[in-house]
């Protein structure tokens, strides 16, 4: 387990038996770009279907926090947050969408997603 891995803390799925769709978004993403050093702001868009565990939001919050000073490209820590998320939570679907704030004239909005197990029912 990584050191960001270690913030995130859990608690069982309530309701483990359904297929439910879970969404945490927090809009004020902050990291470095690692060229300029420059901030880097965004939103992150957390969406899974829960298998056995959840992921507790102050935690969350704190473990998205971790990255304020870390020099990391916009690919690089959507999938990280994808992977760490997916390594502690192993959820039936999970799915990243990182919506960047326009710098030099370019929107970047990054979307990484895994599906672990077969759904109840289709989700798009």
């Amino acid at each position: 387990m990584n050191e960001k891995q270690k913030i995130l803390v859990t608690f069982p799925n309530p309701n483990p038996e359904r297929d439910y769709t879970i969404i945490h978004v927090a809009p004020e993403f902050t990291s470095v770009c690692p060229v300029t050093g420059q901030p880097d702001f965004g939103t992150i868009t957390f969406e899974y279907i829960a298998d056995k565990l959840c992921v507790e939001l102050k935690s969350y919050k704190l473990y998205l926090q971790s990255f304020r000073n870390d020099g990391i490209y916009f690919e690089a820590v959507t999938n990280k947050i994808l992977q760490d998320l997916d390594e502690i939570l192993k959820p039936r679907y999970i799915k990243i969408t990182a919506k960047f704030n326009t710098r030099g004239g370019i929107h970047s909005e990054i979307i990484a997603e895994n599906r672990r197990k077969k759904l109840k029912k289709k989700f798009v």
